[in-house]
């Protein structure tokens, strides 16, 4: 069984030293040289810091609640225990702040992106994601990026003023790419970003190539990545996918269990970045990373019955609803499911809101203004929309409640 580390004594020494003389980071991201499009409004303050306003923004914009009902990694389960995108990002917050507090960084940062950085994801986890891209990629050549939609949410549809350096960090979080060491890349302003988002449109591996600008995003991007490493894990072993110390997983370096492993690669982390402008882990470490999220692909993310089922139920469901609500797009029918529970839903959210305008809205590309409503759905709403736009179609999905096994 692998051991929790604890940080070298020479390095919890220096930092002692450090606090002990209130000695800061200087590669830490300051508040006062927080950007926004709108200068003269959300100015720093001593009560209400840049990114404490980023962070309440985000937890009270109307999407944030939708994290509660999308799939992290298992859909269809009526059950308490298995992690949704709402506990996923909180997760990454902690551990990001964990990492953060240590290294003297800016959590205030840290915790903004953290939150934000999956408020634009789909219904159905990445197979959602990857289902809506196909669609837009069939129709418009563009391509659907869950970073982009998030950042698309909060810098436009339901616009508050957020900083440059908050968004950029939800831009840049893309957690399926591990590095073993994050080194920030500059970002001039808006200007630069501004093409960044529309370059991922464009290009489908645009996001690939992105770099966060300050140390937090990139805490918080590898924080992604420990934060879903041991719990889909954990996860899986709860409904029965896998079994406890599943001989078909390798003897991980960073431990075996979702609690071993945080603590594992946060404190290899801490100790490798401490007092550097970069983030870094040790090869070992970064080769145990790669190799747990290679089997977490082939032993989860690939389990056959999660493949049937978003091949076979939940992709056709897709199809017909994205068909059905591009037609109502085009046909700009007020009366429409389309107006109705979006369109009216985004003018309502925005009532106080003088930057978002409706009439502007309007003029939307109609696959665009699809995407926006589809990506805006937790699981349970857009089954309901197939049943409200389908209602003689037959559909064999089943929830799995709490008192049915699974067999391995």
């Amino acid at each position: 069984m692998a051991e929790y580390w604890s940080l070298s004594p020479e390095l919890q020494e220096r930092i002692r030293e450090d606090r002990k003389g209130h000695k800061e980071n200087p590669y830490a991201f300051r508040d006062e040289a927080a950007v926004r499009r709108d200068p003269k409004h959300d100015m720093n303050r001593i009560w209400r810091p840049a990114f404490v306003s980023d962070t309440e923004k985000i937890m009270h914009n109307t999407y944030y609640n939708r994290y509660s009902d999308k799939t992290q990694v298992f859909s269809l389960y009526q059950n308490d225990d298995i992690t949704r995108r709402s506990l996923h990002v909180q997760l990454v917050s902690r551990i990001a702040r964990n990492i953060g507090s240590v290294l003297n960084l800016n959590n205030d940062l840290i915790e903004a992106i953290s939150l934000g950085h999956d408020i634009g994801h789909t219904p159905f986890g990445h197979d959602g994601e990857r289902m809506l891209n196909d669609l837009l990629c069939e129709h418009t050549g563009r391509s659907f990026n869950h970073n982009v939609h998030s950042v698309r949410i909060l810098d436009s549809l339901v616009k508050r003023n957020i900083t440059l350096q908050t968004l950029d960090g939800i831009l840049c979080h893309n957690g399926e790419m591990e590095q073993q060491e994050y080194r920030p890349r500059p970002l001039a302003g808006f200007g630069e970003f501004d093409q960044r988002v529309e370059e991922c449109y464009c290009r489908r591996d645009a996001s690939k190539d992105l770099v966060p600008s300050t140390l937090e995003a990139c805490v918080m991007r590898i924080c992604d990545i420990i934060a879903y490493l041991g719990k889909d894990r954990q996860d899986a072993q709860r409904i029965g996918m896998l079994k406890e110390n599943d001989s078909r997983f390798s003897e991980l370096a960073i431990g075996n269990n979702n609690a071993q492993i945080i603590n594992n690669l946060s404190v290899n982390i801490m100790e490798n970045s401490y007092g550097k402008d970069y983030l870094s882990m040790s090869p070992e470490c970064f080769q145990a990373l790669q190799l747990g999220k290679r089997e977490n692909g082939r032993l989860i993310y690939q389990d056959p019955e999660m493949v049937k089922l978003y091949r076979e139920q939940i992709r056709p469901m897709f199809d017909r609803v994205y068909r059905e609500l591009l037609k109502e797009a085009k046909e700009q029918n007020k009366d429409s499911v389309l107006y109705r529970h979006h369109i009216n839903f985004l003018q309502k959210i925005n009532q106080y809101n003088d930057s978002f305008q409706l009439e502007r809205y309007l003029e939307t590309e109609p696959n665009q203004m699809v995407v926006d409503y589809i990506a805006s759905m937790t699981d349970d709403y857009f089954i309901q929309l197939h049943q409200y736009l389908f209602p003689t179609q037959t559909v064999d999905l089943r929830y799995t409640g709490y008192f049915e096994d699974r067999l391995c």
